[in-house]
This record gives structure tokens, C-alpha cells and sequence, in this order.
């Protein structure tokens, strides 16, 4: 049996965190949260380490911390809304393990995220909260520039109106099928 890393990527709030530990669960495998792994290492919040340090500083630490847990076999890994939109991240992944893509529409976005304070992503430039309307835009324009990147995925699943158990029956197959 062939043994991968397989990386859950999607838009924030496309159901990665929620998702990856019960797959993990579900194939017997061990399980990262990519920012919850950061947070244990820096002691700060996502939040927190955009406020103090910034976003580039993040993405260093996100790369860095994205090949430091990438060392097992059969592991799932759930990766930051933005950790899929370098190039480099990309590549690496695809030399590690296969990438799945969980997708939905930009209203069900707009619906997970509406109330959400602790995306940095989706706060204006005084980390204040954005309107409806602000938000929508940013969503979208969010999603079209990680399009390309998206697009690279080796699988694509589209969890509107879907069960988180329906949707990890189907990855939890896609997984099994891809490793015979």
C-alpha cells in the first residue's frame, strides 16, 4: 500500500478543521491543523501573530512549520485559508502527498463567515469588522486570486449543502481508491 500526506486546502470556513481530524479518525491516521500547530509554537493566536508581526512573518512561519510536520506517511494535514496561495507551498505539497480541494460557493462563505472576528484575512485596515457588502466583495476577490492555486488540487469536493459525514464518506474513498 503506497503511503502519502494528504492536504485538505479550501477557502476559510470550507470546513478544513472540521473535516480533517474525523477523516483522520475515520482511516487511522494522524492529524495536523496547520494553525493550530502554529499557535502551539508561537503561544499567539493567528490573530494575534498578524497583529504583532504581520502577514509576512506569518507565511514564513506557516512555510516553515507546512515541511516541519510534513515527515510521516498517511497523515492528513488541514492547511490556513491562505496557506495554498505560494507557489512554493504548492509545489512542496505535490511532492509530498496529494491535494484536496473543499470548495463552495461564495454565499456559503459569506454565511459561515459573516460573524467570524479571528479571520485577519477578513478584517479592514484597522482590524476592524467589515460590512456585508465589504465582505462579500473581499470574499470573492479572495477566492479569484487563490483560483489558480485551487486549481492545482488533485481533488476537488464541493461541500455545499453537503454533511461533514457524507463529505468525509467521499474523501475517506478517494483516499482509500487512490492508495491501492
Amino acid at each position: 500500500m503506497k503511503r502519502k500526506i494528504f492536504f485538505l486546502t479550501g477557502f476559510m470556513a470550507s470546513g478544513k478543521s472540521t473535516i480533517g481530524p474525523i477523516l483522520a479518525n475515520t482511516l487511522g491516521w494522524n492529524f495536523y491543523d496547520l494553525d493550530r500547530v502554529i499557535e502551539n509554537k508561537t503561544g499567539m493566536k493567528i490573530t494575534q501573530v498578524f497583529a504583532k508581526h504581520g502577514e509576512k512573518y506569518f507565511r514564513e512561519i506557516e512555510k516553515a512549520t507546512l515541511q516541519e510536520i510534513s515527515t510521516e506517511d498517511n497523515m492528513i494535514i488541514s492547511l490556513g485559508g491562505g496557506t495554498i496561495a505560494d507557489q512554493l507551498n504548492v509545489n512542496f505539497m505535490k511532492a509530498k502527498g496529494e491535494i484536496i480541494y473543499l470548495q463552495a460557493s461564495p454565499e456559503a462563505y459569506l454565511r459561515r463567515l459573516r460573524f467570524k472576528k479571528d479571520r485577519p484575512a477578513l478584517l479592514g485596515e484597522n482590524q476592524e469588522s467589515l460590512s456585508a457588502e465589504e465582505l462579500e466583495k473581499k470574499i470573492k476577490m479572495l477566492l479569484n486570486e487563490r483560483k489558480k492555486y485551487y486549481g492545482q488540487a488533485d481533488y476537488t469536493i464541493n461541500t455545499d449543502g453537503i454533511s461533514i459525514g457524507k463529505t468525509v464518506d467521499k474523501i475517506a474513498k478517494i483516499i482509500l481508491n487512490d492508495l491501492k
